[in-house]
Order: C-alpha cells, then sequence, then structure tokens
C-alpha cells in the first residue's frame, strides 16, 4: 500500500505540476472556454495514455538510443509548441470565440502528449521509480496505467475550468487578449525548462 500512495502522490506532482500539457489545456480554456477546449483536453489525455503504453513497453528508450533521433523529435515538438503558443496568443476574447476561430483539436491534443518531452520524463520516472505488483510486470504497468490516467483526467479538468475561470473573471478583449499571451509565453517556456531539465 505505501508503493500505490507513494506512486499516487508522485503521480499528482508530475502530472499537475504547470508544463506543456497543462498550461495548453489552461489556455484552450482561457481561450475558448471549457467546452471548447474539452476535445483538446480528451486528446491529451489519450495521446498520455500511448506514451504510458511506450514508456511501459520500453518503446521510448529504443527510439530515443537511436542516434540523432533525439534531436528530430525535439525540433518537431518545438515546432508544433510554437504553432500552437501562437493560437492561444491570437486566439478572440472568449465572448467572441465563435468568430471563425479554430478551436484547439482532439487531434492536436494527441500530438501534444506524443511530443511532449515532459511527459515522457515524467512517465519513465513513474513507471521506473514505483513497483505496485510484484513479479507481475504487466499486471503492474496496467495498474499504473490505470490510476494515472485518473489522476491525468483529473488534473487536466481542473486546469481547463482554471483557465476558463480566470477569463471569465475579466471579460475585458484588452485583458483577455493579454491572458491568451501569457498562457502562450508560459506554454514555450514551459517546453524550454522540459528540455533543459
Amino acid at each position: 500500500m505505501d508503493g500505490v500512495v507513494g506512486f499516487v502522490l508522485a503521480g499528482v506532482a508530475l502530472a499537475g505540476s504547470p508544463g506543456p500539457a497543462t498550461l495548453s489545456v489552461a489556455a484552450a480554456g482561457a481561450a475558448f472556454g471549457p467546452r471548447g477546449g474539452l476535445p483538446y483536453m480528451a486528446g491529451i489525455i489519450i495521446g498520455m495514455l500511448a506514451v504510458m503504453a511506450l514508456t511501459a513497453a520500453g518503446v521510448t528508450g529504443v527510439v530515443l538510443a537511436v542516434p540523432g533521433a533525439a534531436p528530430i523529435l525535439l525540433g518537431a515538438a518545438a515546432l508544433y509548441f510554437f504553432y500552437l503558443a501562437l493560437r492561444i496568443a491570437a486566439a478572440p476574447p472568449l465572448a467572441a470565440a465563435g468568430e471563425g476561430h479554430r478551436q484547439p483539436s482532439f487531434a492536436g491534443g494527441v500530438f501534444l502528449s506524443l511530443v511532449n518531452p515532459k511527459g515522457y520524463a515524467a512517465m519513465a520516472a513513474l513507471f521506473s521509480g514505483f513497483v505496485l505488483i510484484r513479479e507481475q510486470l504487466a499486471l503492474d504497468a496496467a495498474a499504473k496505467i490505470a490510476i494515472l490516467a485518473i489522476i491525468i483526467a483529473a488534473v487536466d479538468l481542473a486546469w481547463l475550468f482554471a483557465g476558463a475561470a480566470l477569463t471569465r473573471a475579466f471579460r475585458a478583449p484588452r485583458l483577455s487578449r493579454l491572458i491568451n499571451i501569457a498562457f502562450a509565453l508560459l506554454l514555450l517556456a514551459s517546453l524550454a525548462l522540459a528540455v533543459l531539465f
């Protein structure tokens, strides 16, 4: 039981801390409201399930061991994060979000999870640092994935509604624009921190 408690606490700390996924979910909530950001959030969760499966199976380690693969993957991730930050910064105030601006998509959320360096690092730490079910690797991995899926869904919902609440509290178009730009800059800063550490 101690292993489960420690795993849950570490999972909440790693999944809930500001990073590219959580900040982009909050930004989607701020720019497009909870309903508009929900498909994107669902994509992030599905993408994280794929990241967990890849990490548990050891595929991530094999791919990153290929010479030259890491810089290419990092470059692709950086380009996508810049694109997403631009879309968030340019989003209209929440009250006017229906005026032809496309919301982040489910597929975009999946893609963000698949290129998010913080996600891979967190999953590698959680999967290698804890044993929940001894001598049954598949069952241990399945238990970790199930627990983390619940944690990630709860944390992402909290970030989505926090972002939306922030914008709703400040409906003025100019302030809304500043909030969106701040989220876009935080998203880029979180990518830089994930890459550096």
